[in-house]
């Protein structure tokens, strides 16, 4: 059974009459966004603010995360068209931060590397003054693969831990804790200059120690930007959600991400690993240069 949401989770679900304009103009170009296909909660804000987090690869995903609302299954081919369209729709909507995720592709050989670095060439192409955020997955550890995304030089490569070591097995059975924390150190290996995100989800039946230290190995593996965000079971059928957090231990959170060293850190009960992302690389830019001329971009 799902929980009761607590008192202090207060939020307008719906878009605005602008936000549905941009929903249906990414369905009719084709573009699923994984803030529909995840059912993530804050699909009417970020919506209303003209953002979205383009979902590549398909819908379908090859992993039977237990925390995950994407549909699992056997995907299609690529879209070849897809990179382009994304592209002019980019273009189109005059975006100045764009964040591009995937589902997880084990079928393909390099894991979708190849199509991130395809959207990414296609977005320098046709707006060359936008910012790129990809959300990757592991690649199944493929170095190779890696190095082709971290080539393409997208301005920020986020790779989400998730949870805590010892929930693996029960919340993303088909995935590493230790490869995915592999992964971010070797992208400030292979390009320090590319900032390094991931998130957690809290709420599962982790322990605060263990989040602690969750969060410390995350830092020690070069990680710049920490999100952190409440989990919520999308379906009776998903992880349940053990525990809701309450504010004042997002804020601990955010205080323990800064005595950690991660250039910013955000945690709240809505905040997931997209969530006004541009914001965030925007703090965390005029952080290393305060004399960096502000921007005035949609997102964020």
């Amino acid at each position: 059974m799902k929980k009761r949401l607590p008192h202090w989770f207060k939020k307008d679900f719906f878009p605005s009459p602008e936000g549905r304009q941009l929903d249906r103009f990414l369905e009719a170009q084709g573009l699923p966004t994984i803030c529909r296909s995840a059912l993530c909660p804050n699909r009417g804000e970020c919506l209303s603010r003209k953002t979205a987090t383009f979902l590549i690869l398909g819908d379908l995903c090859t992993r039977n995360c237990t925390f995950c609302a994407v549909s699992k299954g056997r995907p299609a081919a690529p879209d070849g068209e897809e990179p382009r369209r994304l592209a002019e729709a980019v273009r189109h909507l005059g975006l100045s931060h764009v964040v591009i995720t995937s589902v997880t592709r084990d079928d393909l050989p390099d894991g979708g590397a190849s199509h991130f670095v395809r959207v990414i060439e296609e977005i320098r192409r046709g707006c060359p003054g936008t910012t790129v955020e990809v959300l990757i997955p592991d690649f199944q550890g493929s170095r190779e693969a890696l190095q082709a995304v971290v080539r393409a030089e997208p301005e920020v490569i986020n790779h989400n831990l998730e949870t805590v070591p010892r929930l693996y097995p029960r919340v993303r059975p088909m995935a590493r804790y230790e490869r995915s924390l592999a992964l971010l150190a070797e992208v400030k290996s292979l390009a320090p200059g590319i900032l390094t995100k991931s998130g957690f989800m809290v709420g599962l039946g982790e322990t605060r120690e263990e989040f602690r230290l969750a969060m410390a190995e995350a830092r020690e593996a070069g990680c710049d930007l920490l999100t952190v965000g409440q989990y919520l079971q999308p379906t009776p059928r998903h992880h349940p959600t053990v525990r809701f957090l309450p504010p004042e231990e997002f804020e601990e959170i955010v205080e323990e991400g800064r005595t950690l060293g991660f250039r910013e850190t955000v945690a709240g009960p809505w905040v997931r690993s997209s969530y006004r992302a541009a914001g965030l690389l925007k703090r965390a830019l005029e952080e290393a240069n305060p004399f960096t001329e502000k921007s005035n971009g949609l997102h964020g």
